[in-house]
Formats: structure tokens, C-alpha cells, sequence
């Protein structure tokens, strides 16, 4: 196909779907001044009302950008625990964070509050255009639209989810495991006595872990139930669904009845095998897709999304380092990996097989460890992710707790999405990287060193007190 470019003055960036990853990458684009413009194939966000679930790195993100006072005031906090395999067990004590907690949010809720902070951080977002063409060369990506429309960028980055058309259209392999069995999900309404239900369900969940009913009270219901098979994903479940499929298990239904919304989900678990090809990148769920349990697909994208905004900025600006752009993949491709393990663990412990039975009941047993309980919890949260910088102190690759200091909380020294050199010593400074990185002198700082390096994403790239090896890991992260 032969995309000629429009004449039109071309995007630094064009962004291929509005959700929570497309949204938040478009705002860290904007902390930079990249011209941005976003493509949405929906003509109006999604009006189903889904709980998702905001964990404890993800809204360490959310602080450090300005945002997590806004996401409170429409969500509700939960202990941070009992995610893995909803194995019911204390929070660890002493997590290493001022935001310990799970926050239950609407997903209607963070996925316009995120576009609403793009559009005012200056991105362009337009609703009712689908990508169906792609042509990059040397300069730039040229981006055929269903209207025929021809768009002109620097770079693409495809956020269209786990049907991903970028994914398609680069020829990116997306290698994996189809979807074996449906779960049906949905809030609605229960006319059975709360007494008869509490029985029914710990009946079933003792050999059935896809199985609940959990209230929210003045008749209102999470209800998840089990489907053998799998059914097409385009048609939405009824409640006449779910009401056969709970008689099937249950041999009950409850009376449901005033569904607020209804969903399916599968278990398929897929990672791409280039997460870039050339001036194409791919982040969310059309990277990886995997299986809700424990909640981590949304919190995936949107630290995806924090990762490459500030080094996709980097290159568009025209001051990042040779290989800074290639860092996105070689340190968020592992993190996938590693969480769609853990989800495909978490499956196989839901299961009602005898063995996976035997199993659950193990690790329940040494989950009353701390140390296996919190480096469990680290996983789903995403507090326990160490980026490969190379040989340093056990900091150096970690993100940085938020702390007090002297003039404020440190996270709100990165909202601008600029690097930050935070030193105890008081004798160092950025030189000639000022324009990128800032500098806070503070002896009270509460660090395991004397001096670190923080990029924009609040992982430590340096420790020290050597003013040489500053600069020389200044000019790794942030250029010449």
C-alpha cells in the first residue's frame, strides 16, 4: 500500500487508542512539549461501569504526576492484600509506601479523568477514527485512516488493545495461549436472603475459586460465575446468561435481577514479540493481554506508558542517548513476562482439580511467611520490579519510595516529568543537563546513599557522591 503524507504539518507523535495507556502516555508526551494526537476508533467512551483496581506502584505514578488526589475523590480504598489467587491473607507489615493500598475505581471514571488531563496538558484526541493503514520511512510513519484520511507523524504507538490493528499491521507476533475456559463478571442486583447466599457461596468456593457473590450492600452484587467453553467476545453476556450458568453451578440463580453491568472476560495469555519495529512502538494491552486475576492489566499499560513517555520525548526533543529508546522494550518485555506467569500460576490455583487444590492449600501455608507473602504481593503491586542498569548498590534499578523532605514530598519533585538528582552531601549539581534534569539539595533526605539519580519514571539510575560518575550517567540517561 502506498500511503503518500498529507501536506499537512505532521504530529510528533500519533497515539492509536484512547485508553487508560493511550491516555496517560499522550499527558507524559505533553510534559515535553511533543506535539501529540490520539486516534480513537469509539465514538463515545465505553458506558458499562467495571470496577477496576488501581495497585500500590500505579498510584505511586498517579502521585507523582498530580493526579491520585482526583482518582480518590471517585474511588474507594482497599487493604493491599488477598491478590494472589484470592488467597486470603494479611498485607505484609511495613510495605514501603505512602500508598499502600488497593483503590477500586470505575473504569469509565480513570479512563476520562486520563483523557480529560491529556486534552488540558494539550493533546489532540479525536473520537470515530480507526488506523487502517501504516507506512514508515527514514523521516516518519504516515497513518491511513478508515476515512481515507492520510495523517503524518514522527512516531505511531499503538495502544489499541489485545485486537491491536498496529500489532496486525507491523506483522508483529503475538505467541501465547488462546482462551481455554469464560468467566461471566457483573454488578447487579440479588433478591435472595444474604444469609442464603453467604451459605451457597462457601459451599461452592471451597472446591470453586471462579465462583462469588460479594455485597456492596442495599442489595448489590459483584457476582462471578464459571462458563465452560468459549463464546464470542464481540456479543456482550445477558442476565439471562448469567442466570443459567449460576443455576448450572449453583443450582441456584439468587434472582438476579437490575444488572448495572455485565462482562466476559477469558483466559488467554499472549505477549508480542517486539514491543518496536522502527518509528511503530506498542504499549498496553496490545503488547500483552493476560487474565484478570489479581488485577494487573490496567496498571501494566499505564506503567508502560510512563516508562516510554519521557524516552520517546527524549527522541523526539533530539537530545536522547543512542539506545535510550530501545530501553523501553528491554526493561518493560520482561516485566510482561513476568506478570503473565504469575497470572497463569494464579489460573491454575483457581482451578478444581484435586492437584491445583493440593497446591493452593500449600502456598496458603507459605503465605504465613512474611517474606513469601510480601515478595508475592511485591509482584501483583509492582513495587518489587528491578530494572537491569547494570552492576551498582541493590537501589540502583528500583523505584524510590515517596518521602517527606525539607520544601515538600519528593514525588511532587517529578511532576514534571524531568530527571532528579536529590542529594544529601549538598556539594554536586546537573551542570549543562539543567534543562532536563532538576537538582534539591537536602542533608535530611531520608536515601540509602548519599546521592541518587532519579529518571522521570522514579527508578534510581545512580548512587553516589562522585561528581565524575554523576555526569557520566547524566549523559547515559539524559544525552550529552
Amino acid at each position: 500500500m502506498n500511503l503518500s503524507p498529507s501536506t499537512a504539518e505532521p504530529y510528533d507523535v500519533i497515539i492509536a487508542g484512547c485508553g487508560p495507556t493511550g491516555a496517560m502516555l499522550a499527558a507524559e508526551l505533553r510534559l515535553h512539549d511533543v506535539r501529540v494526537l490520539v486516534l480513537e476508533k469509539d465514538t463515545e467512551p465505553a458506558s458499562f461501569v467495571r470496577i477496576v483496581a488501581l495497585h500500590v506502584r500505579s498510584l505511586e505514578l498517579m502521585a507523582m504526576r498530580g493526579l491520585l488526589d482526583r482518582l480518590l475523590e471517585h474511588g474507594r480504598r482497599r487493604p493491599a492484600a488477598g491478590f494472589f489467587a484470592a488467597i486470603n491473607k494479611p498485607a505484609p507489615k511495613g510495605m514501603d509506601s505512602a500508598h499502600d493500598f488497593l483503590l477500586g475505581i470505575p473504569q469509565p471514571v480513570i479512563v476520562s479523568l486520563l483523557e480529560e488531563h491529556a486534552i488540558a496538558m494539550g493533546a489532540q484526541v479525536r473520537r470515530g477514527h480507526a488506523v487502517t493503514g501504516l507506512e514508515q520511512d527514514d523521516d516518519g510513519v504516515t497513518v491511513e485512516l478508515d476515512s481515507g484520511e492520510r495523517l503524518r507523524a514522527r512516531y505511531v504507538v499503538g495502544c489499541d488493545g489485545g485486537r491491536s490493528t498496529v500489532r496486525k499491521l507491523l506483522g508483529v507476533a503475538f505467541p501465547g495461549e488462546p482462551s481455554r475456559n469464560d468467566t461471566l463478571m457483573g454488578e447487579m442486583e440479588v433478591s435472595a436472603p444474604p444469609e442464603e447466599i453467604a451459605a451457597k457461596v462457601a459451599e461452592i468456593s471451597a472446591t470453586q475459586q471462579r465462583f462469588w457473590l460479594r455485597p456492596f450492600g442495599a442489595g448489590l452484587y459483584s457476582v462471578v460465575v464459571p462458563v465452560t467453553g468459549v463464546a464470542d467476545r464481540a456479543q456482550p453476556p445477558t442476565l439471562d446468561d448469567f442466570r443459567h450458568h449460576l443455576r448450572a453451578v449453583a443450582g441456584t440463580d439468587f434472582g438476579v435481577h437490575s444488572p448495572r453491568w455485565l462482562s466476559r472476560f477469558g483466559d488467554a495469555t499472549r505477549l508480542a514479540e517486539r514491543y518496536r519495529v522502527g518509528r511503530v512502538l506498542l504499549a498496553g494491552d496490545a503488547a500483552h493481554i493476560h487474565p484478570p486475576i489479581g488485577g494487573q492489566g490496567l496498571n501494566l499499560g499505564v506503567q508502560d506508558a510512563v516508562n516510554l513517555g519521557w524516552k520517546l520525548a527524549a527522541q523526539v526533543r533530539g537530545w536522547a542517548p543512542g539506545t535510550l529508546l530501545d530501553t523501553y522494550e528491554a526493561e518493560r518485555h520482561p516485566v510482561a513476562e513476568d506478570v503473565l506467569d504469575n497470572t497463569r500460576a494464579q489460573t491454575e490455583l483457581l482451578s478444581a482439580e484435586p492437584g491445583a487444590r493440593a497446591v493452593r492449600r500449600l502456598l496458603t501455608e507459605l503465605m504465613d511467611f512474611d517474606e513469601v507473602n510480601r515478595h508475592l504481593l511485591e509482584k501483583i503491586t509492582a513495587t518489587g520490579i528491578r530494572y537491569d542498569f547494570g552492576h551498582g548498590p541493590d537501589l540502583v534499578g528500583r523505584r524510590l519510595p515517596d518521602a517527606d523532605l525539607k520544601r515538600g514530598r519528593l514525588y511532587d519533585e517529578l511532576r514534571h516529568g524531568r530527571g532528579l538528582v536529590l542529594d544529601r552531601t549538598e556539594r554536586l549539581d546537573v551542570g549543562t543537563w539543567s534543562d532536563r534534569v532538576d537538582y534539591l539539595a537536602d542533608s535530611t533526605a531520608p536515601l540509602d546513599g548519599p546521592c541518587v539519580l532519579l529518571r522521570p519514571d522514579g527508578h534510581v539510575a545512580w548512587v553516589g557522591d562522585d561528581q565524575r560518575e554523576l555526569d557520566e550517567h547524566l549523559s547515559r540517561w539524559f544525552g550529552a
